[in-house]
């Protein structure tokens, strides 16, 4: 892929599920972006609660990325009422223990199986295009319902990884391999 400095949403695939597209995300996606990230529930196990400030600037470098990665996250977006309701898909930020498969859903998205179906296009999406040969997702061990996704796709905890600062805490790897992920398919 050739690196211009600059990348456009027409450039950035969009994947789609059965009920979820997943998009480059927009300047639209803010205010629901924003109100996620300030949920104390939603972002217990993800780092805390975010004030608008440092939620643009997570949007933003979650967008930059792709310029300067080829790929990150993507805005989910549910397809029955076109609404945002998380963001998901591969990433590696600076210093992370990998190729991530991360995600987070707004909390009235919860319980509907959207982590585990955009997560599932995201982890073939890596595999088959961007051509990763394994995957993690850092996941804190007390966050069941992230564990219980992870496992859902076929991944399994492989060992732990200090996160780099600032957020510097120990996690759960969990993750698959491509000759796991083509085994799975193919069985």
């Amino acid at each position: 892929m050739e690196r211009t400095g600059h990348i456009s949403s027409a450039s950035v695939p969009v994947l789609e599920t059965e009920r979820l597209i997943l998009r480059m995300p927009q300047a639209s996606d803010f205010p629901a972006w924003s109100a996620s990230m300030a949920d104390e529930e939603t972002m217990r196990f993800i780092g805390g609660v975010t004030p608008p400030m440092m939620a643009w600037r997570n949007m933003t470098s979650v967008v930059g990325a792709w310029s300067i990665m080829g790929f990150s996250m993507f805005s989910v977006i549910e397809k029955a009422s076109g609404r945002w309701v998380g963001r998901l898909g591969p990433w590696r930020p600076e210093g992370w223990p990998g190729n991530e498969i991360g995600w987070g859903l707004s909390r009235d998205a919860w319980g509907r199986g959207y982590a585990t179906e955009g997560v599932a296009a995201a982890r073939d999406y890596a595999f088959e295009t961007l051509g990763w040969n394994e995957m993690i997702h850092s996941i804190d061990p007390a966050n069941s319902a992230s564990i219980a996704v992870a496992l859902r796709i076929g991944s399994q905890r492989i060992g732990e990884a200090r996160l780099p600062a600032p957020l510097d805490r120990t996690i759960d790897l969990y993750g698959q391999t491509r000759e796991q992920w083509l085994s799975a398919k193919a069985g």
